[in-house]
This record gives structure tokens, sequence and C-alpha cells, in this order.
């Protein structure tokens, strides 16, 4: 597919959370696709980093060190980048992560803390980039990253769970409100993503046990989040805004029971109870 079939070339682009995994991948793909990128990141060697590699494939990219917990800190990035980009035209948000602990033990800090680093960042952030889209009388549009804990439950972490189906909520209602100024939003929900934060991705029998419980037999990349968000930001979704992707190989497909006997009877040409009409 040709690069102008995305619309996206000379935009700017801001990734909150571009220094590893899907941030940095979706960095990549929205430089390829034509973005000039603002890479917004806790640490920011990171950001340089993925910055440094844009750079390198002839792309334009700047590295901004901040936290996206401090209100003031994430305004003042997105303050930033708008100058420095000419104006922010596509946003995507990668940041979130998970606490584990049973409902019984969780306690407020830890619900918060949740709340803080899944949701409420998101509106904070969202917010400040479509006042400046509106000031400047720009389209545009936005995507954040859900989960398909926020889908169905999230046993062990509720808190999580409870703040990315919160996330999918706002990002409608979100939708609904800037359509007349031409603002998209929309979200992407993965299911399990290799991520260079969880350790356990190295062990070969965990990682098993993980891939055995997705249809498609594996678990997904961060690049196939990324191309589910440059989708969304780019002209291929045009008229679609409001609309949550799930991106996890087929796990929300899943039945609530175990087809897997009755699976192997049909494929070996037997049958378990069916007949045709007529028959």
């Amino acid at each position: 597919m040709s690069v102008s079939a995305f619309g996206l070339e000379s935009k700017g682009a801001l990734v909150l959370g571009a220094g590893q995994g899907m941030g940095e991948a979706t960095a990549l793909a929205l430089s390829r696709a034509g973005c000039r990128v603002a890479l917004f990141d806790y640490e920011l060697d990171r950001a340089a980093r993925v910055a440094s590699q844009i750079e390198s494939e002839g792309g334009t990219a700047m590295a901004i060190q901040g936290d996206a917990l401090n209100d003031e800190e994430l305004r003042g990035a997105i303050a930033k980048a708008d100058e420095i980009l000419g104006g922010i035209d596509v946003m995507a948000s990668i940041i979130g992560m998970a606490a584990w602990s049973t409902i019984v033990d969780m306690t407020g800090e830890t619900w918060d803390l949740d709340h803080r680093r899944n949701l409420r960042y998101f509106f904070i952030a969202a917010q400040a980039v479509a006042k400046a889209m509106m000031a400047r009388g720009k389209a545009g549009a936005m995507v954040c990253v859900a989960s398909v804990d926020g889908m169905r439950t999230a046993p062990f972490h509720a808190s999580y769970g409870a703040a990315k189906a919160g996330l999918i909520h706002l990002m409608q209602s979100m939708a609904f409100e800037w359509a007349p100024h031409g603002i998209r939003v929309n979200s992407v929900t993965p299911g399990s993503i290799i991520s260079p934060r969880i350790p356990f991705q190295k062990d070969p029998e965990r990682e098993r046990l993980f891939a055995e419980g997705i249809p498609m037999g594996r678990r997904g990349e961060a690049e196939d989040i990324a191309n589910a968000a440059l989708f969304f930001l780019s002209d291929l979704a045009k008229y679609v805004t409001g609309q949550n992707m799930p991106v996890d190989g087929g796990l929300l497909s899943r039945s609530l029971y175990d087809y897997s006997k009755q699976a192997a009877l049909v494929s070996s040409g037997g049958t378990f109870g069916l007949t045709r009409s007529g028959s």
C-alpha cells in the first residue's frame, strides 16, 4: 500500500509512551506513514533512542520527557509538542499498567493508581489535545489502547479492568462530543501482547500456556497493535469514530464452553446430535 493512502504525510503526531513496546512500534509506523513525531515518555533515553531510529530512516522526531501522572507536566508536554509540530494532527496514547491483587486485599491506593495510569491521564491528555485542535480549527484523530480485561472480567487485577472499561466508555463519549469539530476518537483493545515490561515472556513454558488459550495460537506483537492504531489515525478510517477494535488473536471469540471434542467429531465426519431439516 502506498504511503499516500494513509493521508498522514507531513502531519504532526504525538505518541504517549513512545519509548518501548507498543508505543515504539506505533511511533515508527506513524513516521513511516509520513508523520513528524513527538515522542513522550517517562524516560527520556528511551524516547531519544526511538527518535534516533526514526531520524536514521529519514524521518523527523523529537523526544519529550514527562510524567503522565502529573497533570501539569502532561499538559506542558502536550503544549510543547503542539508548538514544535506546528499543531498536533493525531495522537496515540499507549500508556498503561496493571496492579495484581485480589479484590479483598486491594487497597484504595492501588485502585486509584490503576485509574490514574490507565484512565485519568487519558482524560487529561485527550482534553488538552482536543482544545489545541479546536483552537487551531483543525480536524484530527486520537487512539487509545484499552484491553480485553475491560471487556470481560479481570480476576486479580480488577482495578485495571474497571479502568480499561471506563477508558472505552470515555473514548465513546469523546467521539460523540468532538465529532462536530472533525475530531475522531477510537480505541484498540489488545489481548496478550509480548512486551519488554513482562519478565515471564522469557519462560518458554509460560509462553506456551498463554498461547494455548489464544485461537490463533500465538501471543500478539507490538506491531499488531501499531497497525491497528495507524488505521484509526489515518484517512483509511476517516468515517470511523467511537469504535473499539479488539486485536487479540480471536481471544474474545472463545466460547464459554469447551467444544474441542465436538470439533474433533465434526472434523472426522461425525455428528453430535445435529440433524438437517427434512433428513
